[in-house]
C-alpha cells in the first residue's frame, strides 16, 4: 500500500515581537485589525498572502494560526513584524518562533473497522465512544501526538511540533493496523 501523504491543515506558532504593544494605537493604524478588550484580551489581525490570522497581545506576544506550512508561518510573522515596525513600534529584529501545534490529515484509502481497531490497540491509549464522537482517538507517546481515526480511512493528526511528527503518527497507525491485519 502506498505511503499516506499528510496534508497540513493548520500550523499554530507563537513568538514575542516586542516588550509590549499599545493595541489601541496599533489597531487604529493597522487596516483590518480588530481589538475589543471586553470580548478578548488580544487584537485579531488577518492577512491573506500567505493566509494566516494573528492574536496580538499587550505583552508583545503573538500567536499565528491558519498557515498551511511552517515556511509560511516564518514568512507571515516576519511580514507582520515589519508592518507593525513601520507604524513606529519597536519590534524584535529576529523573533524566535515556536511551533505549538500542527494539524494534518491523511487518508489510508480503505474502510476501517473501528471496533476491531479499538480492541487491537488496547484501551490505555485510545478513546472510542461512537455515540459521542464518530472517530477513534489514539494517543501516541512518541512523538507526542493524537491521531483521530475514522471508519472512512481518514486520519486527523494533531499535536505535532513538526511535519515529521505528523508523518510519523500516520506511519505508526499504518504499521499497527497492518500488524493486526486490519488494513
Amino acid at each position: 500500500m502506498p505511503e499516506s501523504e499528510i496534508n497540513i491543515q493548520n500550523v499554530v506558532a507563537s513568538t514575542k515581537l516586542a516588550e509590549s504593544f499599545d493595541l489601541l494605537s496599533i489597531e487604529s493604524e493597522l487596516e483590518g485589525a480588530e481589538y475589543n478588550k471586553a470580548k478578548f484580551p488580544g487584537m485579531v489581525y488577518r492577512v491573506t498572502n500567505p493566509k494566516a490570522a494573528f492574536l496580538i497581545f499587550t505583552s508583545g506576544k503573538v500567536v499565528c494560526t491558519g498557515a498551511k506550512n511552517v515556511e509560511d508561518v516564518v514568512t507571515v510573522i516576519h511580514n507582520v513584524a515589519k508592518k507593525i515596525g513601520s507604524l513606529g513600534v519597536e519590534v524584535v529584529e529576529d523573533p524566535q518562533i515556536t511551533i505549538q501545534n500542527i494539524v494534518a490529515s491523511a487518508d489510508l484509502g480503505t474502510k476501517l473497522n473501528l471496533n476491531a481497531i479499538a480492541i487491537g490497540l488496547g484501551f490505555e491509549n485510545i478513546e472510542y465512544e461512537p455515540e459521542q464522537f464518530p472517530g477513534l482517538v489514539y494517543r501516541i507517546n512518541s512523538p507526542k501526538i493524537v491521531v483521530l481515526i475514522f471508519s472512512s480511512g481518514k486520519l486527523v493528526v494533531t499535536g505535532g511540533k513538526s511535519p515529521n511528527d505528523c508523518q510519523r503518527g500516520v506511519e505508526i497507525v499504518r504499521e499497527q493496523l497492518e500488524n493486526m491485519s486490519l488494513l
